[in-house]
């Protein structure tokens, strides 16, 4: 449709008529809706998604690459279930945007087997780069040992999973290379196949888990070698820590993951609190683990946001949530909240429901910060000192049209009410919302 994607715009003439060639090429690009998700990526082994809003012009230049994407996409994989291209309309599927946490447009997905990756793509908005990326991410993640003594020369510096099977052809392997492709940026993967596993599979096809720094506790898998939910579940649990430690060298990364941090400050030398955050978390939250970051981090160094939310590190423990756009204190004691059963799991159910902003706005008694004037110039992120302003200038292209109504259409500067909880601060470290451009890269 040239009269809806090839429009002239605020990016000029010469890249209209780019968006215009492009705009010719047919393509199956599928229109996703929750009546169809669910048989769309059920057997699917990468879906990339295009959650999209008509009125966002920078999805109406992003829609004809994306179909020419997915055109020279499909004439390299061609087969049945590898990769589908689909797009969400999120004016009309509002339920799937806010199921995949979707706050601005476009937003690019990858979806393995029906799991969301925990990143973005955050890539360059051209065919090239595009293709480029959905090429990699469909290499085979599995790297084959034709050698037992292979074995002893891997990377111990990195978690691995290693499957002893008879064939490539067998099912129990094709199960273990999808669970590889789902977990494929968090854990390294080996299949050794052949008589020389023998004496490995004595009690038939075997999965092993070799831990970094100590391979020598080797753990192995009981259950099903053909069952991909249970090996998924198993080796995520085994690869991805539940919980992890929030430090000054990681925080960027976990920012650009975009999902809310359920964050424990703690005393460097306080072991007790953090087990039991950890095992309350195990027991109620897991089924949160893709929606929600769960970080233990060190009070003592991270003293800013501590300042930030009133505290310091005479208050610790404190258990926070950071949405992203503010930061919310659990009101209970986690030296007893902690026994508490529930508690914990109703603390992230609000802040999902939108309970947690809804009542912070409405009860006068949040911290009241104090009133500066906000910086005209940007201030440069510094990853070991966390000390990010708390106001921050809102650019309404892109996000939802709700947000563009509350802020009467036009950008305007934020200011924390006094009725409200403090700003995000790891917001800042994640790439910013103003970075959709075609014109140059994501990062």
């Amino acid at each position: 449709m040239p009269g809806v994607c090839c429009q002239r715009g605020s990016i000029g003439l010469v890249t209209t008529v780019v968006f215009a060639s492009l705009c010719l090429t047919g393509s199956d690009v599928v229109q996703i809706t929750s009546q169809n998700i669910d048989s769309f990526l059920a057997n699917t082994e990468l879906a990339f998604i295009n959650f999209y809003a008509d009125w966002c012009r920078f999805s109406q230049i992003l829609t004809p690459i994306f179909e020419e994407s997915e055109r020279k996409v499909k004439e390299a994989f061609p087969e049945e279930g590898k990769v589908v291209f689909g797009k969400v309309n999120c004016d009309t599927e509002a339920a799937l945007a806010s199921v995949y946490r979707v706050g601005k447009y476009p937003t690019l997905k990858i979806i393995r087997y029906g799991i969301s990756g925990k990143k973005e793509y955050r890539g360059q908005r051209s065919v090239e780069a595009i293709v480029r990326f959905v090429k990699d991410q469909l290499a085979n993640p599995v790297s084959v040992i034709t050698n037992l003594d292979d074995l002893d020369n891997l990377d111990w510096q990195k978690a691995h999973l290693i499957g002893y099977y008879d064939s490539i052809q067998s099912n129990d392997y094709k199960t273990f290379l999808r669970v590889a492709s789902v977990l494929r940026h968090d854990c390294q993967f080996h299949a050794a196949t052949g008589s020389f596993t023998a004496k490995e599979r004595i009690a038939g096809n075997k999965v092993v888990f070799r831990p970094s720094v100590e391979p020598e506790n080797e753990m192995t898998y009981s259950g099903s070698t053909g069952d991909f939910s249970l090996l998924l579940r198993w080796s995520t649990d085994k690869c991805v820590p539940l919980v992890r430690e929030l430090t000054f060298e990681n925080a960027e990364e976990f920012a650009e993951e975009g999902l809310p941090f359920l964050l424990l400050f703690h005393q460097p030398d306080d072991a007790v609190i953090p087990q039991k955050f950890k095992n309350r978390i195990a027991v109620e939250l897991l089924p949160e683990r893709n929606s929600i970051n769960f970080l233990t981090a060190d009070g003592s160094k991270f003293t800013h946001p501590l300042q930030h939310l009133g505290k310091t590190t005479s208050d610790l423990p404190v258990i926070v949530i950071d949405s992203f756009k503010h930061m919310y204190i659990w009101p209970h004691d986690p030296k007893t909240g902690l026994e508490t059963p529930g508690l914990l799991k109703q603390f992230v159910a609000d802040l999902n429901s939108g309970k947690l902003h809804q009542d912070f706005h409405a009860e006068p008694n949040w911290i009241k910060l104090p009133e500066t004037k906000p910086e005209k110039k940007e201030e440069t992120v510094s990853i070991e000192t966390v000390k990010l302003d708390v106001k921050d200038t809102v650019a309404t292209d892109h996000i939802p049209k709700d947000d563009e109504k509350q802020l009467g259409g036009e950008r305007t500067a934020q200011v924390p009410q006094s009725t409200s909880p403090p700003d995000s601060l790891f917001r800042k470290l994640a790439p910013a919302r103003t970075r959709y451009t075609l014109l140059r890269d994501e990062l």
